[in-house]
């Protein structure tokens, strides 16, 4: 049932605060794409905000793994780092380069603070669902 938690968490913070920091930014200007894409991706051909959710569910289950220990503040900077500096490293690094695009200053940092803002709804969303500490005896 846990990992079902982690993967809603992440699902849900990627629908909530990813695309809503997203939507933010590009109302003030600051990016010149839309949030909640809705242009089908292959190869299911769902759109690309689903899809975006889907792999954010998949990092929140790896955020479980790994902080899923943690408690009070760790557990919190831990998400909003960890949230921040996995998912940009691999967007930056491998997706961008699958997909054709350029990774520059800007989306590295603009990832950076999409993504961690991602972590801290990861740990809102699982502390919502009632998702504690891994205690070890």
């Amino acid at each position: 049932m846990i990992w079902f938690k982690a993967f809603a968490s992440g699902f849900l913070a990627t629908l909530v605060f990813h695309q809503g920091l997203f939507a933010l930014f590009w109302l003030g200007g600051v990016v010149p794409m839309a949030p909640f894409n809705l242009s089908a991706v292959p190869p299911l051909g769902v759109p690309a905000v689903v899809s975006l959710a889907f792999f954010g569910g998949l990092w929140g289950m790896v955020l479980w793994l790994i902080l899923g220990r943690l408690a009070g503040m760790k557990f919190w900077l831990g998400h909003v780092i960890v949230g921040a500096v996995g998912p940009t490293i691999v967007a930056m690094l491998v997706v961008f380069p699958l997909k054709g695009l350029d990774a520059s200053a800007q989306t590295w940092v603009g990832g950076l603070i999409l993504n961690g803002f991602w972590g801290l709804g990861v740990a809102v969303f699982m502390r919502l669902l009632g998702a504690r500490a891994i205690t070890t005896h």
